[in-house]
């Protein structure tokens, strides 16, 4: 007698196969798109200042007002992700996103361009809310961290690539010329993220009323083991992004006069995190996620107090030693979220994630600021130690408490 016919379900394909590989490469541009677009201004901040006539920590809400949007965004992205499909919804942010960034070089005062920023990272938020859930549909369960950090090492080369292709193009023709370049470039490599991205096996389509994606963000909002990895997110982030928005100002300034395009060499600091977020990803197999997070964050404490000294003999390795610190947690961070949700609300979990990530990008990168005004570049260090210190005990006290698997 025969067996009875069954359907295999599928668990994900394994690292390795074509689909693989497919996936990662797909998903590694799509963070190019992405965050070259969000960060170019960054790489062009002074010149920003100096074209509009504005402070810093104004010039810096070029920045802030695209992460704004972006977190906005990650949940109506995610319901729509539900509905409609994770590649859809992908493609869609990604267009949508590269239309707006061409109008914002044209645009004449900070006003214009600060509100089309917005719509710009809301626009872009459809690919950071859905892209670890979707590596957790298709990618085999085993290989999922490692999966995310190699997205997340895509989006390092994404904030790379759009800071140092705009600051030096911004310094020969302009701070806008140097933005619609990057805008270009994101969208190629939006064109070739969907040319390689397989057609997706482990999507089940779910019709969700917006009311029960709150509730269900809610509850997840007093799940201890979430919020202690949304806490990272807002933490960290928003150190590392107040080191970048204001060390540029500091080196264009005397003893260091350095140029725009000088001081945007810095940004190549960003490589450090593209290895930092594969490793971590593959020490976590190893080692566990509390001791891969906590140690990195620890990386990224030693890593700013050495900007502190006076030459840049030390202060380019703080820098490389921080974003290398940084990007580690963020890959352990973000990879967990998707393991500690519930399977079937994963794309919440991941866009609540990525909501606070983001605030944290936005409301303390612009208030860094008023830290850099007051107590010049100590003030910002002081600030970003105390933001790591904070998360960092926080993940130490997860990690004594959590019954969950550490792995």
């Amino acid at each position: 007698m025969s067996p009875p016919n069954t359907v295999a379900v599928f668990e994900g394909h394994d690292r390795g196969s074509k689909p693989y590989r497919r996936i990662l490469l797909a998903l590694f541009f799509a963070g190019i798109a992405t965050f070259a677009q969000l960060y170019s201004v960054q790489g062009v901040l002074p010149l920003v200042s100096r074209d509009l006539h504005v402070a810093p920590a104004q010039a810096a809400l070029s920045v802030s007002a695209a992460t704004i949007g972006l977190a906005a965004g990650v949940l109506p992205w995610s319901w729509a992700a539900d509905r409609f499909g994770r590649l859809t919804v992908m493609r869609v942010s990604l267009v949508a996103a590269c239309v707006a960034g061409v109008i914002v070089p044209f645009l004449p005062g900070l006003t214009s361009i600060l509100i089309l920023r917005v719509v710009e990272g809301f626009a872009l938020g459809g690919v950071p809310a859905i892209a670890v859930t979707y590596l957790h549909e298709e990618v085999t369960r085993a290989w999922a961290a490692v999966a995310a950090g190699t997205y997340v090492s895509g989006t390092t080369l994404g904030g790379l690539l759009g800071r140092i292709v705009a600051a030096p193009i911004g310094e020969a023709a302009g701070w806008r010329v140097g933005v619609l370049v990057v805008v270009l470039v994101s969208a190629a490599a939006t064109v070739v993220f969907a040319l390689l991205v397989p057609v997706p096996r482990g999507f089940v389509r779910r019709d969700v009323p917006a009311g029960d994606v709150l509730r269900t963000a809610g509850r997840q909002l007093r799940t201890p083991g979430l919020v202690v990895l949304f806490a990272q997110g807002l933490l960290l982030m928003g150190g590392f992004v107040a080191v970048y928005n204001y060390l540029s100002f500091r080196l264009e300034a005397k003893p260091f006069d350095l140029t725009p395009s000088e001081s945007a060499l810095l940004f190549f600091a960003y490589l450090a995190g593209t290895v930092s977020s594969r490793v971590a990803g593959g020490l976590v197999v190893r080692a566990g996620r509390h001791v891969v997070l906590v140690t990195s964050i620890g990386v990224m404490v030693g890593g700013v107090l050495l900007t502190l000294a006076p030459s840049l003999w030390a202060i380019v390795p703080g820098l490389v030693i921080l974003t290398a610190g940084f990007f580690g947690a963020h890959s352990v961070a973000s990879g967990w979220v998707g393991a500690r949700a519930e399977p079937e609300h994963r794309a919440q979990a991941a866009s609540l994630y990525n909501l606070f990530y983001y605030a944290g990008s936005s409301v303390v990168g612009w208030s860094a600021g008023f830290a850099f005004a007051g107590a010049a570049w100590p003030g910002v260090v002081t600030l970003v130690v105390v933001l790591a210190a904070a998360a960092g005990v926080w993940a130490l006290v997860d990690g004594a408490r959590s019954r969950l698997p550490s792995r």
